[in-house]
């Protein structure tokens, strides 16, 4: 990355300039923008949504961390539930359309249109109930990959953000199974909803800090150059941050991701064991466990699974390589997402000067949640 590629930077939404602070490694305090932005009416919970197409995860104001696999397929469950307490298929109506959402072989959600789906809005509020909003209007701000949001310019792709902002407002509503013991489900309202690019998310997640005596900056990442590597199920995305201006030229998305590993893993089974299908459940337990149970046996896949891994970990490398060089003007480099975690052992030496986020699936939505709560222009009224 070269100095002169801050010609092709955009500046972000300005934060508070930072000041003088009791501890050496953070800045202003962001108490006073807080109070200037948000009233005390509680009626709206706000939350950050990392709606991605693996899992869709949230971040809420309480401090809870909520995640589910983005599973889900148009048309009913086909199943009764006698026990509610049981039920693990939910079903949800939206635009004329219906849903089933949960532990069932969903439909793929690596497409364009992902964002702006039925598909989409009725996982989302899946997590919404997960996480017991039911009920709740919310704000809500979600993300998109930066190759998404932006064009190489450094231009916002207005009407992509404005799709991806209207399509979550439509209504879902749950729909009862009956069984029982069911119960009608209040739907949860999307009052306010703002999209910013995702890896970007973790980068205000970093320089916006929590303490127990509020809310401050940390000055020492905010005068940083970062670079921000976020590994997700389609898209790794990168983002660098220097003089809190994007630089475009260094920054982008490569289309692939954890589902790029997933689909090869399920290719290599299904070739090794002469199957038609392979249940989205079963491949799960193959990623997670290393084994697949067929024919009422088990057997050992960690095999497939890390060559999956290691034909994906050359292509972000040489991605990387490509946007960030060796990263010798970087201050520091962070991996988040999903993918960070999974792929650790593999990530640890590309720079000296690198880390992994806390809970780096969660980077984005915290991230988001924080731009909500102190970044953006929130509408004064919750209502």
């Amino acid at each position: 990355m070269q100095n002169s590629q801050l010609e092709n930077a955009r500046e972000l939404p300005p934060l508070p300039a930072p000041q003088t602070a009791t501890e050496p490694d953070v800045g202003a305090s962001l108490e006073e923008v807080s109070a200037v932005n948000h009233d005390d009416n509680g009626a709206v919970i706000q939350l950050g949504l990392d709606d991605g197409y693996a899992y869709t995860k949230l971040a809420l104001a309480d401090g809870r961390l909520v995640a589910i696999p983005s599973r889900g397929r148009i048309g009913q469950a086909g199943i009764t539930w006698m026990d509610a307490a049981q039920q693990q298929i939910f079903e949800y109506d939206t635009e004329g359309s219906r849903y089933a959402v949960g532990q069932i072989d969903g439909e793929s959600t690596c497409y364009d249109g992902y964002p702006i789906s039925g598909l989409h809005r009725a996982i989302v509020q899946h997590a919404f109930q997960e996480a017991k909003l039911a009920g709740h209007s919310v704000h809500v701000v979600s993300g998109l990959p930066v190759s998404s949001f932006y064009f190489k310019d450094g231009q916002k792709r207005e009407q992509a953000i404005s799709l991806k902002c209207d399509s979550l407002k439509i209504a879902v509503q749950p729909v009862s199974t009956g069984g029982l013991y069911a119960t009608q489900r209040l739907p949860v309202a999307v009052a306010f909803h703002e999209v910013i690019p995702e890896a970007l998310a973790a980068w205000y997640d970093q320089v916006i800090r929590q303490r127990a005596d509020g809310v401050a900056l940390d000055a020492r990442l905010l005068e940083a150059s970062m670079a921000i590597v976020d590994i997700g199920g389609r898209t790794t995305d990168y983002v660098v941050v220097q003089n809190q201006g994007i630089v475009h030229r260094s920054s982008g998305s490569l289309t692939r991701g954890l589902l790029d590993v997933q689909a090869q893993v399920a290719r290599e089974i299904q070739k090794r064991f002469e199957l038609e299908t392979l249940g989205e459940q079963t491949l799960a337990a193959a990623m997670s466990f290393g084994s697949v149970r067929l024919h009422g046996r088990a057997h050992d896949v960690s095999g497939l699974v890390k060559a999956a891994q290691h034909e994906l970990v050359v292509q972000i490398h040489a991605e990387t390589r490509r946007q960030l060089g060796m990263g010798a003007e970087l201050d520091t480099v962070i991996f988040v997402g999903g993918g960070s975690a999974a792929l650790a052992e593999q990530l640890a030496d590309w720079f000296p000067q690198q880390r992994i986020a806390e809970h780096p699936g969660f980077a984005n939505a915290r991230g988001m949640l924080k731009y909500l709560q102190y970044v953006c222009e929130e509408p004064a009224s919750r209502n």
